[in-house]
């Protein structure tokens, strides 16, 4: 042990003189020699201990990352689109009841129910109804005006925001616009109620409700609403419901700022042609109007 202690200082030049002369002494010294000079032209990498160290405890402690493969953002958001529109698309496919229909200005439109009941829808009108539960409960909603011929069967009734129309098999009209609530009956028997009252109407009776205001209608000798005859009709209405309805049927803008529209107006005028249309509600009423692209202005004579 002494001896190879006394080689490995030797081999570092670290020898007293009276240890090298002692080595020297031994039998193997030439061989060492030899040895000690072929080491010497061997270059051994220089190593930091305290850095190796360092690293080794580094390497203990550091877990292994997984490999995180970047999703593009623009395709993941193309993908999720399509689903939104697949899911969509299943729903409206597999769980929307709702039929639905509307129609334009001066526009009409023919339905026929399930039951083979007829609705006519006037202009800027929608109806609709649940066709799943259509055979056990016969009820739709109403926003706008329509004519209805009811096949006999169940309940019929109609929903609109101002009241609620039922039958059981008849012809009626229902007109629900801003501030105005008419029903008439043509044929049969109609329930209406309004404000949790309840009135039957035979045939040839409404009722009509303006700003509030209710209003019985009796005597009425026509079979159908004059507007399925394009034609709209009016017994001391508001002009500024007759208005409404003119910009309803033509696809025009009124401008009436200088002119009364509460003055009552009772007349009709043609679907067909608006210089005729005009004439027919501004000659009773003495005023005057004139025309400029799609605005119509009212005015009164000298205005």
């Amino acid at each position: 042990m002494k001896k190879e202690k006394n080689i490995l200082q030797w081999f570092n030049n670290e020898l007293s003189n009276q240890e090298l002369d002692d080595l020297k002494k031994s039998e193997d010294f030439k061989t060492l020699e030899k040895i000690k000079h072929y080491s010497s032209q061997l270059e051994a990498p220089k190593v930091d201990a305290q850095q190796a160290l360092q690293q080794f405890k580094q390497r203990q402690l550091t877990k292994t990352k997984p490999k995180v493969i970047a999703l593009n953002y623009k395709s993941f958001l193309k993908i999720a689109a399509l689903l939104v529109v697949m899911l969509g698309g299943s729903y409206f496919l597999f769980f929307n009841n709702t039929e639905s229909f509307s129609t334009q200005i001066a526009q009409n439109k023919t339905i026929t129910l399930p039951d083979n009941s007829q609705v006519i829808l006037n202009a800027k009108s929608k109806l609709s109804y649940n066709k799943k539960t259509w055979d056990k409960q016969r009820d739709l909603k109403l926003d706008g005006e329509a004519f209805f011929k009811v096949e006999k069967g169940q309940k019929f009734t109609v929903n609109t925001t101002a009241g609620l129309v039922q039958v059981l098999g008849t012809q009626f009209n229902v007109k629900e616009r801003d501030n105005y609530f008419e029903v008439i009956c043509y044929e049969g028997l109609v329930s209406v109620t309004h404000n949790n009252k309840t009135i039957k109407l035979p045939k040839g009776n409404g009722f009509k409700v303006t700003n509030g205001t209710i209003d019985l209608i009796t005597n009425n000798t026509t079979t159908k609403p004059d507007w399925m005859q394009a034609e709209s009709s009016f017994t001391n209405i508001a002009l500024q419901e007759v208005i409404a309805e003119l910009e309803r049927q033509y696809n025009i803008t009124i401008k009436a700022t200088a002119v009364d529209t509460t003055q009552l107006f009772s007349g009709s005028f043609t679907h067909n042609n608006l210089n005729t249309a005009l004439q027919s509600i501004t000659i009773p009423l003495k005023i005057s109007f004139k025309i400029e692209g799609q605005t119509v202005t009212f005015y009164n004579y000298g205005g």
